[in-house]
């Protein structure tokens, strides 16, 4: 559907709270009023606000459902999730280094993570997006010293799960949410790098020159000859040392050492054979009486570039040098590192100095030194299963709102001041509004404000007779949004002045202000209640189904609907392949559903229209990369799954159900009316 028939006078709609806003308006939506609002819950979004011309919609008639009319007050929806971070926050970056999270930029490669059999490991990402926010701060402490200044919306990966910063117990603001008793997942924080000083140049010359070059002065018969030469494969460690090298004076010529082979990499080098340059070279490279703290750091840098190597997880800087190895040992021991020397004995009396305590001290390794070989930084794959000091020592309001920055990655998360944090990703959808085929979904909502009055106007029209409407087929019309906007209490109350039938399908407990209103509706129509519950795994609901109410709070609901008179059926929807088919999630879910009272449910298989396969597929090959063919098998004809499957997966939850008392009624079904409710969905209309 296209909106263009849609205006906003500029004096309606607006609610309480509310505050102009000035983001571009999609061409599709002439005339809308865009607002942002100061509550937390709805920071980052943005809300068309628009008087549409019609709301009773006709269903397509090539669509699957048994309902010929709709009533959609919300495009695009606020159930999802919204975080941010200070901007000064650091964020890893895919060459080892860190960046504040306010200075980056889409196409920015850093780190993200993804489980990979038992352990989640270390991948890079991209950056897709990045935007701001003003919200109240919080400050979360670990025990190591790591402070993280984040909203109370933002989430970060604990020894128990995601976690938000802030939540509560019972009521809306139910979530799960980080305490004193929970640790972080990660390595802490970052350590600050080195400055560029002189003696930070002259210790990482020290270390490359005397670890991997040639420098000399000798006499022949011809006359003496002085030489200075560095040849490597990585051309960062080059170039650095070119520069440090012309800072100091000295100019030096490049050329091509060896050409690259079957076995080898091309290694580039410099030289320069003039007295004055090779002396200079000496001088800079003289150990020091007194080393300094920048000396120390630039050292270890250049003996870790020119000697260094880091694989599976086993950092080693090897020589043969007495005095190379003890220069290294002493400025490791210097910043608190604890080292092994490990000897080999070789004939050449190299040794190796073996870096202890796993992938914490790496890190603080190159954030603090700053070697320039950027492929010896890489921690790919790396998992994450140190046992740092990351206990959440307190968590605390600044008392002010501070601006706050969030990114989208490829992975869903990212890593901030060394542990995992969560962030919004993008879901392609919200196109055929003329909307970002990114975080628009999520960010951007479009408001039908005139949705009451429409419904009673076209209800009251000659043309209409009395056909059933459903509701929450498409958008949840119980989605956050509704709680401050409360278009649904004008709608009920149109449909039930007109005694007109209706049916709704939600997810959010939100419903249950409007019991009163369903109550008397139900005593002059059909009135069909629905509750989309697809699974009882809390760790699932939280990495498919962010910022809805959970199972168990969607099922108290169903809970005090039945106990207010209503026969409430549960789509078990969507029910996910390879995630939650399996006999013991059918199992655990229809008993809770037949625990709730519900009086039917009703199994659908996922399914995958345009939109939301592209976001579902993203998900999984980060989530569970194992199950991406299964995936191209099921749904290689398109949207659906195979019949063959959907009649199997039907008849194990029909066998359960019938195992707990749960005849197969229609959904929503209300006991107390003689003539049967609409016919159930046959398909997900929106997966999440």
């Amino acid at each position: 559907m296209r909106w263009e028939n849609l205006s906003a006078p500029p004096d309606e709609g607006i609610p309480d709270g509310a505050a102009p806003a000035a983001p571009p308006l999609p061409l599709a939506l002439p005339g809308a009023i865009a607002r942002t609002f100061d509550t937390p819950g709805f920071a980052g979004m943005t809300f068309y606000e628009v008087r549409a011309k019609s709301i009773i919609n006709r269903v397509p008639g090539e669509s699957r459902v048994p309902f010929e009319w709709t009533i959609n007050p919300y495009r695009g929806c606020s159930h999802a999730c919204v975080y941010c971070v200070a901007g000064d926050t650091p964020i890893l970056m895919a060459d080892g280094r860190t960046k504040p999270i306010s200075e980056l930029k889409p196409g920015d490669r850093i780190y993200g993570t993804e489980r990979r059999g038992t352990y989640r490991r270390y991948v890079v990402t991209t950056v897709l997006d990045k935007w701001s926010t003003v919200k109240p701060a919080y400050r979360v402490t670990l025990q190591d010293g790591t402070t993280l200044v984040a909203s109370g919306d933002h989430r970060f990966l604990s020894d128990r799960g995601w976690k938000y910063v802030t939540g509560t117990m019972a009521g809306a603001g139910q979530r799960p949410y980080l305490t004193t008793s929970n640790r972080l997942v990660g390595t802490g924080r970052f350590a600050a790098g080195p400055k560029d000083s002189a003696d930070y140049r002259r210790g990482y010359l020290c270390g490359m020159v005397r670890g991997d070059a040639h420098l000399g002065s000798y006499s022949y018969p011809s006359g003496k000859v002085h030489r200075f030469r560095l040849a490597l494969a990585d051309d960062e460690a080059l170039r650095r040392t070119e520069r440090f090298l012309s800072d100091a004076g000295v100019e030096t010529r490049r050329f091509s050492f060896s050409a690259v082979s079957a076995t080898r990499r091309a290694i580039t080098a410099i030289r320069t054979s003039k007295q004055r340059d090779v002396e200079a070279i000496s001088e800079l490279i003289r150990w020091p009486e007194e080393p300094t703290d920048d000396w120390r750091l630039g050292f270890l840098a250049g003996i870790f570039d020119a000697e260094g190597s880091c694989s599976r997880g086993i950092f080693r800087i090897s020589n043969g040098d007495d005095d190379i190895l003890d220069y290294t040992a002493d400025a490791l021991s210097h910043f608190g590192f604890t080292s092994v020397l490990e000897d080999p004995d070789r004939p050449n009396r190299v040794r190796q100095i073996r870096l202890t305590g796993g992938l914490p001290e790496r890190l603080r390794f190159f954030h603090l030194t700053d070697p320039a070989i950027t492929r010896k930084r890489s921690i790919e794959g790396a998992a994450l299963r140190c046992q740092a000091a990351l206990r959440v020592v307190s968590i605390e309001s600044l008392g002010l709102e501070l601006p706050l920055w969030d990114i989208t990655t490829g992975t869903g998360d990212f890593i901030a001041n060394g542990v995992v944090s969560h962030n919004c990703f993008a879901r392609n959808t919200h196109t055929f509004l003329d909307l970002d085929a990114g975080a628009d979904f999520d960010r951007k909502v479009i408001v039908k404000v005139n949705a009451g009055e429409l419904v009673r106007r076209e209800l009251a029209a000659p043309r209409w007779r009395g056909a059933h409407v459903a509701m929450g087929t498409n958008v949840d019309c119980y989605q956050r949004a509704e709680g401050r906007y409360r278009l649904m209490p004008p709608i009920i109350e149109a449909l039930r002045d007109f005694a007109n039938p209706f049916s709704i399908l939600t997810k959010g407990t939100l419903i249950l202000r409007d019991l009163p209103l369903l109550r008397q509706a139900a005593e002059v129509t059909r009135v069909g209640l629905s509750f989309s519950v697809g699974f009882v795994d809390e760790e699932l609901w939280r990495k498919v189904e962010p910022g809805t109410p959970s199972p168990q709070r969607r099922l108290d609901a169903v809970r005090q609907l039945t106990e207010a008179g209503f026969e409430v059926g549960v789509l078990m929807a969507p029910i996910l392949p390879g995630l939650s088919d399996d006999d013991e999630s059918v199992e655990a879910t229809v008993t809770a559903v037949a625990a709730a009272g519900a009086t039917s449910v009703t199994p659908l298989a996922l399914h995958l229209r345009p939109g939301a396969r592209e976001w579902y597929a993203h998900w999984l090959a980060r989530e569970f990369p194992h199950l991406i063919p299964r995936y191209r098998q099921l749904y290689r004809a398109g949207a659906y799954a195979p019949q063959a499957y959907q009649r199997e997966l039907t008849a194990r939850v029909r066998i359960a159900a019938r195992r707990h008392g749960l005849h197969r009624a229609e959904v929503g079904d209300n006991r107390r009316l003689p003539e049967p409710a609409p016919a159930t969905p046959s398909e997900q209309l929106t997966l999440l």
